[in-house]
């Protein structure tokens, strides 16, 4: 079974830039599709971007388009999340997600998914 570790969370200031990591244990997670969600306080858990097991293919949520960049070495069995121009509404914990039977574009709605225990990122304005 794959299990997944979030780390490189903290507090930052609006604008800044953060980069967390997903290190998977288990060769299968190269031949998953995988992904970030994040939770803020108080509200549901929201997808925020996908990416496939080839790395060739991403998905982005509208509000972090432009802003965060996903990325993936199935060599190393991580995925990153690349996070500029951080705002207060991005605080949240974010989880790391590999999808056992979706793709990139259904990783939102799968009732598969592994998860991460997540990282928290909070963001000060």
């Amino acid at each position: 079974q794959v299990q997944l570790v979030e780390s490189g969370g903290g507090l930052v200031q609006a604008g800044d830039s953060l980069r967390i990591s997903c290190t998977a244990s288990g060769r299968a997670f190269s031949t998953y599709a995988a992904g970030w969600f994040r939770q803020a306080p108080g509200k549901e858990r929201e997808f925020v971007a996908a990416i496939s097991w080839s790395e060739r293919s991403t998905n982005y949520a509208d509000s972090v388009k432009g802003r965060f960049t996903i990325s993936r070495d199935n060599a190393q069995n991580t995925m990153w999340l690349q996070m500029d121009s951080l705002k207060p509404e991005d605080t949240a914990v974010y989880y790391c997600a590999a999808t056992v039977s979706g793709t990139i574009w259904t990783i939102a709605r799968n009732t598969d998914n592994l998860w991460g225990k997540g990282t928290l990122v909070t963001v000060s304005s």
